[in-house]
């Protein structure tokens, strides 16, 4: 399928975007920017001034200090640079401000595009509450546990408790990226975590907002892709499993779910679909849950493009990053539900600058850098030889994908891949993976979201 293109609006709202990244995926942003005929604008802290991929960008502008507060966050910085070079769209790809919804609005505000939902939809689901609401009100199933904050009342959050019955997990109303979260396994334990996680919530997110769900044993996290126009036009785009975490942060990606039949994930994506119809939603976002036991619980949206999003443009066929700017220019979608067609198998792993054994970022200059090749491998990347891997940012500086016909296959071309990717001058966790993929029970999709935490306390170091 190829990626929708529009034909009802000859005229685009804006011919510039400016790209509020960094690394590959502003690197990702910029070509299909470019394949979509847009001129870019790349912006850059002075930590990033020597990166290359700025300079095929019609504008490289450095906005501020390595700090990413002072630079990457720094919204008004942001915006006057757009102003300067006549960017009419800001694209804020992943991380930093993607789902701030005060970003979104103030871009608004200054007659701009925003290249995302609306600035609602962004606060609605970024509460967790709020969100859980919304999604009991279209049909998508959810975690057992009220829809409600917690109050401050000791009686009221042990009954709570009790009625949901232990484990609970305690959770911010406003956290993400795992953080904000406490397991209670008894009574003994649960005031102790809902005034540690309160504080911490405080303190991280600028709300002590608390919420309360069932702990599940063990789940699999399933994410559900979805792209909508301003039209009320939106379409599901298959299915992945994020499963293989470390301390709530992904490894591997792949894409679809091993072992979910069609007729009991399809009513989830419909419902999905719906949501997204309720809540106004416009532009591509995904409904992340937990999976135990044959039945889905509703955890968040992340209402932005997703890192793992290339395993189900490989197999969708649907290049998502064109599809979210397409629509943001007001186009209406090219397909519906029926022609989404998705097809063999998906796998990413994140290649991260860190230690493969204690996992403590490395930082340091690229001596030599060999990627993979060949028939359904990709690279999705910024860096090259002799380029400097920065202390300041997140880890990551690649994303391996491969595609291959069935699962068995992307496997063994995943540890192809693998075995043919050599980055040195730093520490990256590619021994790490090459490890993983050698495991018995992964290979055979037996994993939930704690099996590479266990995984890894019983590996010997390599």
């Amino acid at each position: 399928m190829s990626a929708p293109v529009a034909t009802d609006m000859p005229n685009p709202r804006f011919d510039t975007v400016l790209i509020a990244n960094r690394g590959e995926i502003a690197v990702r942003i910029q070509r299909a920017c470019h394949e979509l005929g847009l001129r870019t604008v790349m912006i850059c802290s002075e930590a990033d001034k020597s990166a290359e991929y700025g300079h095929a960008a019609e504008h490289f502008l450095c906005i501020g200090p390595p700090s990413a507060a002072k630079s990457y966050l720094n919204q008004d910085a942001i915006l006057l640079a757009a102003k300067l070079t006549g960017a009419g769209a800001i694209h804020p790809g992943y991380g930093f401000l993607s789902e701030k919804a005060s970003f979104a609005d103030a871009i608004a505000r200054a007659g701009l595009v925003f290249i995302g939902p609306p600035a609602s939809a962004i606060a609605t689901m970024g509460d967790k509450i709020a969100a859980k609401r919304a999604m009991i009100a279209a049909g998508v199933p959810c975690v057992p546990g009220p829809d409600e904050a917690l109050p401050d009342s000791r009686d009221v959050v042990e009954r709570t408790a009790r009625e949901i019955g232990y484990p609970v997990i305690i959770k911010a109303a406003g956290g993400g990226g795992g953080r904000g979260m406490r397991v209670v396994s008894g009574r003994e334990h649960l005031h102790e975590a809902v005034a540690l996680t309160r504080a911490e919530a405080r303190q991280a997110f600028g709300s002590a907002e608390l919420y309360m769900e069932k702990f599940l044993q063990h789940p699999r996290h399933i994410e559900i892709q979805v792209v909508c126009d301003s039209h009320g036009n939106a379409v599901w785009l298959g299915h992945r499993d994020c499963s293989m975490q470390r301390r709530h942060q992904k490894v591997v990606e792949e894409a679809p779910a091993p072992g979910i039949a069609a007729d009991v994930i399809d009513p989830v994506g419909q419902a999905c679909v719906e949501a997204c119809r309720q809540i106004g939603y416009c532009g591509v976002g995904t409904f992340e849950f937990l999976y135990e036991d044959g039945r889905f619980y509703f955890i968040e949206m992340n209402t932005r493009l997703q890192v793992e999003h290339p395993v189900t443009e490989t197999t969708s066929g649907v290049d998502i990053v064109k599809a979210q700017i397409s629509v943001a220019q007001g186009r209406l979608l090219e397909f519906d539900q029926t022609e989404v067609e998705c097809k063999g198998h998906s796998i990413e792993c994140r290649i991260n600058a860190e230690d493969p054994n204690s996992f403590l970022p490395s930082a340091g200059t690229i001596e030599t850098l060999s990627l993979p090749e060949g028939s359904g491998v990709r690279v999705d990347t910024h860096i090259h030889a002799g380029y400097r891997v920065s202390p300041y940012y997140d880890s990551l500086i690649a994303k391996l994908i491969v595609h291959a016909d069935s699962r068995p296959a992307a496997i063994a071309t995943m540890r192809e891949a693998l075995a043919a990717m050599r980055i040195d001058g730093i520490s990256t966790n590619l021994p790490f993976l090459r490890a993983l993929f050698e495991d018995e029970a992964f290979g055979h999709g037996e994993t939930d979201i704690h099996y590479l935490e266990h995984w890894l306390k019983q590996r010997r170091p390599t």
